[in-house]
């Protein structure tokens, strides 16, 4: 029992020699960094300095009227086909057609938007602007079936021929007006969006096919299509992500077909 008891002491004698060395480095190394501190103290407030100008999101100062230069849409084009096949009109500009001619392959019907310039005029505390640019719209719907345009007249016929590309192009020239409406004007990458509409010059239409029987054909013509192009168009920003949609007010074709087109995608912006 005493050499239990001597043990025990023993044991407690050498903690609190322990504890006295411990608290003896503390105090040493408190003092110590106690100048290490007051050194790093401007550091820290650079380190802050430059942390707050470059987290995320970015607090800025909007001006009255804002340039965006080079817009880019990155998206696909479809159409909503109304078309009557049944009717004279339709069989006149595609004999023997059917509601199933003109399906296109939707992953690589493709459409890409290239805003030369954006502006963004304030209209009411920066939240509500308006929106209005100058750029170019080209639009490329592939075709499944082997359907081709004939030109003088213009008519389309379901070819023979097994086509591996087919592809009608359709590129505009494009002024987009939008009502803008921001709901965090303080924030680079907020929330918010726009709705507009937009006129489109063609100034650029053609067919392109590719086959093993008659290797690469180009056909450059207007190809029926018409000549303005008007649409509703609306864009949606959820912080850095920012979204665009159109959707034609008449069919694309003069005549015969009532295809309505649309396009949907992921816009390139820096507000």
């Amino acid at each position: 029992m005493k050499r239990k008891l001597i043990m025990l002491a023993l044991l407690c004698i050498s903690l609190a020699g322990i504890a006295q060395q411990d608290s003896t480095a503390n105090f040493n190394d408190s003092t110590a960094d106690s100048g290490r501190n007051h050194e790093r103290s401007g550091k820290d407030h650079h380190w802050h300095d430059w942390h707050r100008w470059h987290s995320y999101p970015k607090h800025i100062k909007p001006s009255d009227l804002s340039t965006n230069w080079l817009v880019v849409d990155l998206g696909f084009s479809n159409f909503n086909d109304k078309t009557d096949y049944t009717s004279a009109a339709a069989q006149a500009f595609a004999p023997g057609s059917a509601d199933n001619w003109f399906h296109p392959k939707t992953n690589k019907s493709v459409n890409v938007n290239i805003l030369i310039f954006m502006q963004r005029l304030n209209m009411i505390k920066h939240v509500v602007n308006l929106k209005y640019g100058f750029g170019v719209e080209l639009n490329n719907y592939r075709y499944r079936d082997n359907i081709r345009y004939l030109t003088d007249p213009t008519k389309v016929i379901m070819d023979s021929i097994s086509y591996s590309k087919n592809k009608l192009a359709a590129d505009y020239i494009t002024v987009p007006l939008m009502l803008n409406f921001n709901f965090t004007p303080n924030l680079q990458d907020g929330f918010g969006f726009s709705i507009g509409a937009s006129a489109g010059y063609l100034y650029s239409a053609r067919q392109k096919l590719i086959s093993s029987e008659s290797g690469k054909q180009k056909t450059h013509d207007d190809l029926d299509l018409r000549p303005w192009k008007i649409s509703w168009i609306a864009e949606l920003q959820l912080g850095p992500v920012k979204l665009y949609g159109s959707y034609a007010t008449q069919s694309m074709f003069k005549k015969g077909l009532n295809q309505v087109p649309y396009t949907v995608g992921i816009r390139l912006s820096n507000w």
